[in-house]
């Protein structure tokens, strides 16, 4: 087996996504690697976007931000990494990229151009008609990725599937 040194830990910045990038930052901690935390937009994401700032006017909070998408997109990845992984970054080198993009696609582009040895991507557990007609992206990621792909399903996925095959 290869020593992993790059780790590609793709993020929605969701909390299901959380499960994923922890995972990244821990093993990269324990093997010594470097992660890069990586953000797609889509173009859906960006859609909901452009709706929700329609009707601002000037000086409001949501303005504030930097003025270009890409950059408000970089901002909430800092901000995503800070809030909820401080804990487990320092002596991890982590890298942010966010990019404009389908994310299946972008990811395993991604992962050739960094030369990923691994790729760790949390699941979202959509089932029965929404995951027929969007699928999985990390499902299309591990079919057409450059490297192994480690797939974390985050412990309240695991406790909703839990329940359902309870009831």
């Amino acid at each position: 087996m290869e020593k992993i040194t790059k780790i590609l830990a793709p993020t929605d910045l969701s909390e299901l996504s959380e499960a994923g990038v922890r995972y990244a930052l821990n093993l990269a901690k324990a093997v010594g690697a470097e992660v890069t935390v990586y953000n797609v937009v889509s173009s859906e994401e960006l859609m909901r976007y452009g709706e929700r700032m329609k009707g601002t006017i000037p000086g409001d909070a949501s303005l504030s931000a930097p003025a270009s998408v890409l950059e408000k997109y970089q901002v909430a990845l800092g901000a995503f990494l800070e809030q909820h992984f401080s804990d487990v970054m320092p002596g991890v080198e982590v890298h942010e990229k966010v990019e404009i993009g389908a994310p299946e696609i972008n990811i395993v582009e991604q992962a050739k151009k960094e030369g990923s040895d691994l790729i760790v991507i949390s699941t979202h557990g959509r089932s029965g008609l929404t995951h027929i007609l969007l699928g999985s992206v990390t499902e299309k990621v591990v079919r057409r990725a450059p490297c192994p792909v480690l797939s974390i399903r985050p412990a309240k996925e695991q406790a909703a599937v839990q329940k359902s095959i309870a009831a």
